[in-house]
Protein backbone atom coordinates (compact mmCIF):
# COMPACT_ATOMS: atom_id res chain seq x y z
CA UNK A 1 0.00 0.00 0.00
CA UNK A 2 3.18 2.37 0.68
CA UNK A 3 3.65 2.21 -2.65
CA UNK A 4 0.11 3.02 -4.32
CA UNK A 5 0.09 5.64 -1.74
CA UNK A 6 3.39 7.36 -3.43
CA UNK A 7 2.07 6.92 -7.38
CA UNK A 8 -1.30 8.20 -6.13
CA UNK A 9 0.90 10.96 -4.67
CA UNK A 10 3.00 11.66 -7.99
CA UNK A 11 0.11 11.22 -10.18
CA UNK A 12 -1.28 14.70 -8.33
CA UNK A 13 1.74 16.70 -8.90
CA UNK A 14 1.91 15.13 -12.76
CA UNK A 15 0.18 18.36 -14.45
CA UNK A 16 2.40 20.49 -12.17
CA UNK A 17 5.61 18.89 -13.63
CA UNK A 18 4.22 19.39 -17.37
CA UNK A 19 6.56 21.32 -20.02
CA UNK A 20 9.52 20.30 -17.92
CA UNK A 21 11.06 17.89 -19.68
CA UNK A 22 10.59 17.48 -23.66
CA UNK A 23 8.39 14.78 -25.51
CA UNK A 24 11.10 14.31 -28.47
CA UNK A 25 14.39 13.16 -25.84
CA UNK A 26 14.66 11.81 -23.22
CA UNK A 27 17.92 14.28 -21.70
CA UNK A 28 18.45 12.36 -18.60
CA UNK A 29 19.62 9.08 -19.79
CA UNK A 30 16.56 7.19 -18.58
CA UNK A 31 13.97 5.57 -20.73
CA UNK A 32 10.27 7.31 -20.21
CA UNK A 33 7.36 4.94 -20.09
CA UNK A 34 3.74 5.91 -19.25
CA UNK A 35 0.71 4.13 -18.34
CA UNK A 36 -3.05 5.17 -18.53
CA UNK A 37 -5.98 3.92 -17.33
CA UNK A 38 -8.97 4.21 -14.87
CA UNK A 39 -7.65 4.56 -11.17
CA UNK A 40 -10.76 5.60 -10.24
CA UNK A 41 -14.61 4.63 -10.61
CA UNK A 42 -16.49 1.75 -11.73
CA UNK A 43 -13.57 0.24 -13.28
CA UNK A 44 -10.88 1.13 -10.92
CA UNK A 45 -9.33 -2.45 -10.44
CA UNK A 46 -8.63 -2.95 -14.27
CA UNK A 47 -6.68 0.46 -14.10
CA UNK A 48 -5.35 0.28 -11.07
CA UNK A 49 -3.72 -3.38 -11.62
CA UNK A 50 -2.31 -2.38 -15.09
CA UNK A 51 -0.87 0.32 -13.03
CA UNK A 52 0.77 -1.82 -10.48
CA UNK A 53 1.49 -4.78 -12.99
CA UNK A 54 3.43 -2.44 -14.95
CA UNK A 55 5.70 -0.80 -11.63
CA UNK A 56 6.50 -4.52 -10.89
CA UNK A 57 8.02 -4.88 -13.72
CA UNK A 58 9.64 -1.38 -14.25
CA UNK A 59 11.16 -2.46 -10.38
CA UNK A 60 12.87 -5.77 -11.67
CA UNK A 61 13.83 -4.49 -14.78
CA UNK A 62 15.85 -1.44 -13.24
CA UNK A 63 17.12 -3.52 -10.20
CA UNK A 64 18.82 -5.76 -12.70
CA UNK A 65 20.20 -2.57 -14.20
CA UNK A 66 18.15 -1.52 -16.63
CA UNK A 67 17.39 -1.23 -20.14
CA UNK A 68 20.48 -1.33 -22.13
CA UNK A 69 22.29 0.07 -19.13
CA UNK A 70 19.69 2.80 -18.90
CA UNK A 71 16.94 2.97 -15.92
CA UNK A 72 13.39 3.17 -16.74
CA UNK A 73 11.20 6.64 -15.09
CA UNK A 74 7.82 5.67 -14.93
CA UNK A 75 4.61 7.32 -14.44
CA UNK A 76 0.88 6.63 -14.05
CA UNK A 77 -2.11 9.08 -15.15
CA UNK A 78 -5.78 8.49 -14.60
CA UNK A 79 -8.65 8.87 -17.28
CA UNK A 80 -11.70 7.74 -15.06
CA UNK A 81 -12.64 5.35 -17.82
CA UNK A 82 -13.27 8.85 -19.81
CA UNK A 83 -12.16 8.79 -23.82
CA UNK A 84 -11.47 12.83 -23.52
CA UNK A 85 -9.84 12.23 -19.60
CA UNK A 86 -7.60 9.43 -21.76
CA UNK A 87 -6.39 11.91 -24.20
CA UNK A 88 -5.55 14.64 -21.47
CA UNK A 89 -3.50 11.90 -19.62
CA UNK A 90 -2.05 11.28 -22.47
CA UNK A 91 -1.13 15.19 -23.19
CA UNK A 92 -0.11 14.76 -19.66
CA UNK A 93 2.40 12.21 -19.90
CA UNK A 94 3.34 13.84 -23.39
CA UNK A 95 4.63 16.88 -21.48
CA UNK A 96 6.09 14.88 -19.07
CA UNK A 97 8.83 13.54 -21.45
CA UNK A 98 7.34 9.78 -21.97
CA UNK A 99 8.72 7.93 -25.07
CA UNK A 100 6.65 5.04 -24.83
CA UNK A 101 3.11 3.75 -23.95
CA UNK A 102 1.91 1.34 -21.77
CA UNK A 103 -1.91 1.90 -22.09
CA UNK A 104 -4.63 2.81 -22.02
CA UNK A 105 -6.45 0.27 -20.16
CA UNK A 106 -10.03 0.27 -21.96
CA UNK A 107 -10.71 -0.02 -25.85
CA UNK A 108 -12.70 3.00 -26.13
CA UNK A 109 -9.66 4.82 -24.64
CA UNK A 110 -7.15 3.38 -25.98
CA UNK A 111 -8.74 3.69 -29.60
CA UNK A 112 -9.00 7.56 -28.80
CA UNK A 113 -5.24 7.92 -27.57
CA UNK A 114 -3.96 5.93 -30.81
CA UNK A 115 -5.37 8.67 -32.91
CA UNK A 116 -2.73 11.08 -31.02
CA UNK A 117 0.14 8.39 -30.41
CA UNK A 118 -0.33 8.07 -34.48
CA UNK A 119 0.25 11.14 -35.20
CA UNK A 120 2.97 11.62 -32.81
CA UNK A 121 4.30 8.63 -34.10
CA UNK A 122 4.67 6.86 -30.29
CA UNK A 123 5.16 3.60 -29.62
CA UNK A 124 2.04 2.47 -27.81
CA UNK A 125 1.42 -1.24 -26.42
CA UNK A 126 -2.13 -1.39 -24.83
CA UNK A 127 -2.20 -4.51 -22.07
CA UNK A 128 -6.13 -4.72 -22.31
CA UNK A 129 -7.64 -2.66 -24.84
CA UNK A 130 -9.10 -5.57 -26.63
CA UNK A 131 -11.49 -3.86 -29.47
CA UNK A 132 -10.27 -4.33 -33.03
CA UNK A 133 -9.83 -1.08 -33.81
CA UNK A 134 -7.02 -0.95 -30.77
CA UNK A 135 -4.33 -1.95 -33.15
CA UNK A 136 -5.58 -0.27 -36.41
CA UNK A 137 -2.46 1.53 -36.84
CA UNK A 138 0.99 0.36 -36.97
CA UNK A 139 2.47 1.87 -34.19
CA UNK A 140 -0.30 -0.33 -32.05
CA UNK A 141 0.44 -3.49 -30.48
CA UNK A 142 -1.58 -5.18 -27.73
CA UNK A 143 -0.82 -8.34 -25.01
CA UNK A 144 -4.34 -9.31 -24.34
CA UNK A 145 -6.31 -11.12 -27.10
CA UNK A 146 -8.65 -9.51 -29.54
CA UNK A 147 -12.19 -9.17 -28.84
CA UNK A 148 -13.62 -11.18 -32.08
CA UNK A 149 -10.71 -13.44 -30.52
CA UNK A 150 -12.13 -13.90 -27.50
CA UNK A 151 -15.49 -14.28 -28.68
CA UNK A 152 -14.47 -17.51 -30.95
CA UNK A 153 -11.83 -18.91 -28.04
CA UNK A 154 -15.37 -18.60 -25.77
CA UNK A 155 -17.89 -20.48 -28.14
CA UNK A 156 -14.45 -23.28 -28.59
CA UNK A 157 -13.73 -24.02 -25.29
CA UNK A 158 -17.57 -24.25 -24.59
CA UNK A 159 -17.98 -27.08 -27.06
CA UNK A 160 -14.89 -28.58 -26.98
CA UNK A 161 -15.07 -29.59 -23.72
CA UNK A 162 -19.05 -30.08 -23.55
CA UNK A 163 -19.78 -27.72 -21.22
CA UNK A 164 -22.97 -26.40 -22.56
CA UNK A 165 -25.34 -27.50 -25.86
CA UNK A 166 -27.75 -24.50 -25.13
CA UNK A 167 -26.68 -21.25 -24.00
CA UNK A 168 -28.02 -18.02 -23.20
CA UNK A 169 -26.30 -14.68 -23.87
CA UNK A 170 -26.73 -10.86 -22.13
CA UNK A 171 -24.78 -8.45 -23.35
CA UNK A 172 -23.93 -4.73 -23.44
CA UNK A 173 -24.68 -3.46 -27.16
CA UNK A 174 -23.45 0.08 -26.74
CA UNK A 175 -20.39 -1.29 -25.51
CA UNK A 176 -18.16 -1.72 -28.43
CA UNK A 177 -15.93 -4.47 -26.07
CA UNK A 178 -19.34 -6.57 -25.14
CA UNK A 179 -20.71 -6.49 -28.47
CA UNK A 180 -17.52 -6.88 -30.53
CA UNK A 181 -17.29 -10.42 -28.23
CA UNK A 182 -21.05 -11.71 -28.70
CA UNK A 183 -20.79 -11.63 -32.47
CA UNK A 184 -18.04 -13.50 -32.88
CA UNK A 185 -19.38 -15.96 -30.41
CA UNK A 186 -22.31 -16.47 -31.28
CA UNK A 187 -20.81 -17.36 -35.30
CA UNK A 188 -18.57 -19.88 -33.75
CA UNK A 189 -20.99 -21.45 -31.65
CA UNK A 190 -23.17 -21.92 -34.44
CA UNK A 191 -20.02 -24.60 -35.82
CA UNK A 192 -19.67 -25.77 -32.47
CA UNK A 193 -23.59 -27.01 -32.01
CA UNK A 194 -23.89 -24.83 -29.56
CA UNK A 195 -27.77 -23.28 -29.42
CA UNK A 196 -28.22 -19.86 -28.62
CA UNK A 197 -31.76 -20.27 -27.26
CA UNK A 198 -31.96 -16.41 -25.43
CA UNK A 199 -30.02 -13.31 -27.06
CA UNK A 200 -30.49 -10.28 -24.95
CA UNK A 201 -28.71 -7.09 -25.10
CA UNK A 202 -28.78 -3.73 -22.39
CA UNK A 203 -26.90 -0.60 -22.50
CA UNK A 204 -25.10 1.85 -20.79
CA UNK A 205 -29.10 3.65 -19.56
CA UNK A 206 -29.94 0.20 -18.30
CA UNK A 207 -28.00 -2.01 -16.80
CA UNK A 208 -28.63 -2.12 -12.67
CA UNK A 209 -32.21 -4.40 -13.88
CA UNK A 210 -31.40 -8.05 -15.67
CA UNK A 211 -34.33 -9.87 -14.24
CA UNK A 212 -36.32 -9.59 -17.27
CA UNK A 213 -33.20 -11.05 -19.28
CA UNK A 214 -32.94 -13.72 -16.52
CA UNK A 215 -36.00 -14.62 -16.47
CA UNK A 216 -36.37 -15.62 -20.29
CA UNK A 217 -33.39 -17.58 -19.73
CA UNK A 218 -34.55 -19.49 -17.33
CA UNK A 219 -37.78 -19.91 -19.06
CA UNK A 220 -35.48 -21.16 -21.95
CA UNK A 221 -33.80 -23.95 -19.57
CA UNK A 222 -30.46 -22.48 -20.53
CA UNK A 223 -27.60 -24.54 -19.25
CA UNK A 224 -24.80 -21.66 -19.27
CA UNK A 225 -25.10 -18.04 -19.70
CA UNK A 226 -22.28 -16.34 -21.81
CA UNK A 227 -21.37 -12.96 -20.11
CA UNK A 228 -18.73 -10.99 -22.63
CA UNK A 229 -19.37 -8.23 -19.78
CA UNK A 230 -17.42 -6.59 -17.36
CA UNK A 231 -17.61 -7.54 -13.72
CA UNK A 232 -19.53 -4.53 -12.59
CA UNK A 233 -22.67 -5.59 -14.57
CA UNK A 234 -21.77 -9.31 -13.96
CA UNK A 235 -21.39 -8.92 -10.04
CA UNK A 236 -25.38 -7.38 -10.51
CA UNK A 237 -26.52 -10.13 -13.06
CA UNK A 238 -25.51 -13.01 -10.23
CA UNK A 239 -27.36 -11.24 -7.50
CA UNK A 240 -30.62 -10.96 -9.13
CA UNK A 241 -29.78 -14.77 -10.74
CA UNK A 242 -29.42 -16.09 -6.87
CA UNK A 243 -32.81 -13.54 -6.05
CA UNK A 244 -34.81 -15.06 -8.78
CA UNK A 245 -33.21 -18.89 -7.96
CA UNK A 246 -31.70 -19.56 -11.66
CA UNK A 247 -29.25 -21.83 -11.13
CA UNK A 248 -27.09 -22.66 -14.55
CA UNK A 249 -23.86 -21.88 -15.60
CA UNK A 250 -21.78 -18.65 -16.14
CA UNK A 251 -18.86 -18.06 -18.47
CA UNK A 252 -16.76 -14.72 -19.75
CA UNK A 253 -14.18 -13.24 -21.04
CA UNK A 254 -11.33 -10.56 -19.28
CA UNK A 255 -13.95 -8.59 -18.48
CA UNK A 256 -15.11 -10.33 -15.64
CA UNK A 257 -11.81 -10.72 -14.19
CA UNK A 258 -12.09 -7.85 -10.93
CA UNK A 259 -15.09 -9.35 -9.42
CA UNK A 260 -13.82 -11.19 -6.92
CA UNK A 261 -12.31 -7.65 -5.40
CA UNK A 262 -15.64 -5.60 -5.74
CA UNK A 263 -16.52 -4.05 -2.82
CA UNK A 264 -19.90 -5.17 -0.99
CA UNK A 265 -19.94 -7.91 -3.05
CA UNK A 266 -20.74 -11.68 -1.86
CA UNK A 267 -17.85 -13.81 -3.89
CA UNK A 268 -20.05 -16.49 -3.10
CA UNK A 269 -22.41 -16.03 -5.71
CA UNK A 270 -19.80 -16.20 -8.04
CA UNK A 271 -18.91 -20.06 -7.51
CA UNK A 272 -18.19 -21.90 -10.59
CA UNK A 273 -17.84 -18.84 -12.60
CA UNK A 274 -15.48 -19.66 -15.55
CA UNK A 275 -14.01 -16.85 -17.62
CA UNK A 276 -11.22 -17.30 -20.78
CA UNK A 277 -7.59 -15.65 -19.57
CA UNK A 278 -4.23 -16.07 -20.01
CA UNK A 279 -3.14 -15.54 -16.41
CA UNK A 280 -4.32 -17.49 -12.93
CA UNK A 281 -2.77 -16.62 -9.88
CA UNK A 282 -2.31 -20.06 -8.98
CA UNK A 283 -0.14 -21.35 -11.53
CA UNK A 284 3.05 -23.25 -10.27
CA UNK A 285 5.64 -22.39 -12.17
CA UNK A 286 8.44 -19.86 -10.99
CA UNK A 287 7.33 -16.25 -12.54
CA UNK A 288 4.00 -16.81 -11.71
CA UNK A 289 4.52 -17.33 -8.06
CA UNK A 290 8.02 -14.71 -7.82
CA UNK A 291 5.23 -12.11 -9.37
CA UNK A 292 2.38 -12.76 -7.28
CA UNK A 293 4.11 -12.63 -3.99
CA UNK A 294 5.68 -9.19 -5.17
CA UNK A 295 2.62 -7.90 -5.95
CA UNK A 296 0.73 -9.16 -2.73
CA UNK A 297 3.76 -7.70 -0.75
CA UNK A 298 3.33 -3.94 -2.14
CA UNK A 299 -0.61 -4.14 -2.96
CA UNK A 300 -1.90 -5.88 -0.66
CA UNK A 301 -4.21 -8.38 -3.04
CA UNK A 302 -3.74 -11.09 -5.74
CA UNK A 303 -2.96 -9.54 -9.31
CA UNK A 304 -5.49 -10.34 -11.80
CA UNK A 305 -4.91 -10.75 -15.58
CA UNK A 306 -4.87 -7.17 -16.14
CA UNK A 307 -1.85 -6.70 -13.75
CA UNK A 308 -0.49 -9.50 -15.47
CA UNK A 309 -1.00 -8.29 -18.83
CA UNK A 310 0.60 -4.95 -17.46
CA UNK A 311 3.76 -6.89 -16.55
CA UNK A 312 3.94 -8.72 -19.73
CA UNK A 313 4.09 -5.42 -21.83
CA UNK A 314 6.94 -3.70 -20.23
CA UNK A 315 8.87 -6.78 -20.85
CA UNK A 316 7.80 -6.58 -24.05
CA UNK A 317 9.08 -3.33 -24.28
CA UNK A 318 12.54 -4.37 -22.76
CA UNK A 319 13.03 -7.07 -25.41
CA UNK A 320 12.29 -5.13 -28.15
CA UNK A 321 14.84 -1.92 -26.80
CA UNK A 322 17.22 -4.49 -26.85
CA UNK A 323 16.49 -6.15 -29.84
CA UNK A 324 16.77 -2.39 -32.03
CA UNK A 325 19.69 -1.06 -29.79
CA UNK A 326 17.55 2.06 -29.04
CA UNK A 327 18.50 4.33 -26.79
CA UNK A 328 16.91 6.62 -24.32
CA UNK A 329 18.92 9.72 -26.64
CA UNK A 330 16.58 9.04 -29.72
CA UNK A 331 14.00 11.04 -30.30
CA UNK A 332 10.29 9.20 -30.09
CA UNK A 333 9.74 9.08 -33.88
CA UNK A 334 13.09 7.26 -33.81
CA UNK A 335 12.15 4.62 -31.50
CA UNK A 336 8.63 3.87 -32.55
CA UNK A 337 10.46 3.01 -36.03
CA UNK A 338 12.62 0.82 -34.31
CA UNK A 339 9.82 -0.72 -32.11
CA UNK A 340 7.86 -1.57 -34.83
CA UNK A 341 10.15 -3.71 -36.43
CA UNK A 342 11.73 -4.94 -32.94
CA UNK A 343 8.31 -6.26 -31.74
CA UNK A 344 8.21 -8.37 -34.92
CA UNK A 345 11.17 -10.09 -34.17
CA UNK A 346 11.21 -10.87 -29.91
CA UNK A 347 9.52 -13.58 -28.29
CA UNK A 348 9.08 -13.49 -24.87
CA UNK A 349 8.18 -16.17 -22.14
CA UNK A 350 5.81 -13.90 -19.76
CA UNK A 351 2.91 -14.72 -17.17
CA UNK A 352 0.37 -14.70 -20.20
CA UNK A 353 2.17 -17.01 -22.11
CA UNK A 354 4.98 -17.34 -24.50
CA UNK A 355 4.00 -14.59 -26.99
CA UNK A 356 5.25 -13.21 -30.38
CA UNK A 357 3.71 -10.64 -32.28
CA UNK A 358 2.77 -10.00 -36.00
CA UNK A 359 2.81 -6.67 -37.53
CA UNK A 360 -0.64 -6.22 -37.41
CA UNK A 361 0.03 -5.81 -33.64
CA UNK A 362 -1.83 -8.77 -32.40
CA UNK A 363 -0.58 -11.58 -30.07
CA UNK A 364 0.01 -15.02 -30.58
CA UNK A 365 -0.15 -17.16 -27.25
CA UNK A 366 -2.67 -20.06 -26.15
CA UNK A 367 -5.86 -19.14 -24.16
CA UNK A 368 -6.32 -20.39 -20.48
CA UNK A 369 -9.38 -20.82 -18.58
CA UNK A 370 -9.94 -20.37 -15.13
CA UNK A 371 -12.80 -21.22 -12.84
CA UNK A 372 -13.73 -19.29 -9.26
CA UNK A 373 -13.78 -21.56 -6.41
CA UNK A 374 -14.03 -21.03 -2.78
CA UNK A 375 -13.25 -17.14 -3.55
CA UNK A 376 -10.27 -17.70 -5.65
CA UNK A 377 -9.28 -18.21 -9.13
CA UNK A 378 -8.54 -21.98 -10.46
CA UNK A 379 -7.06 -23.01 -13.51
CA UNK A 380 -9.23 -25.41 -15.63
CA UNK A 381 -7.41 -28.05 -18.00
Amino acid sequence: MKRMKKFLSLALVSVMTAGMASAAVAADGTFKIGAIGPLTGAAANYGTAVVNGAQIAVDEINAAGGINGAQIEYKGEDDELDNEKSVNAYNALKDWGMQILVGPTTSGCSIAVSEKTKADNMFQITPSGSAADCVKYDNVFRVCFSDPNQGARSAQYIGEHGLASKVGIIYDSSDVYSSGIEATFEAEAADQGIEIAVKEAFTADSNTDFSSQLQKCADAGVELIFLPIYYTQAGTILTQATMLGLECQYFGCDGLDGMLDMDNFDTSLAEGVMLLTPFAADAEDELTQNFVAAYKEAYGVTPNQFAADAYDAVYAIKAAVEKANITPDMDISAICEAMKTAMTEIQIDGLTGTITWTADGEPDKDPKAVQIQSGAYVSMQ
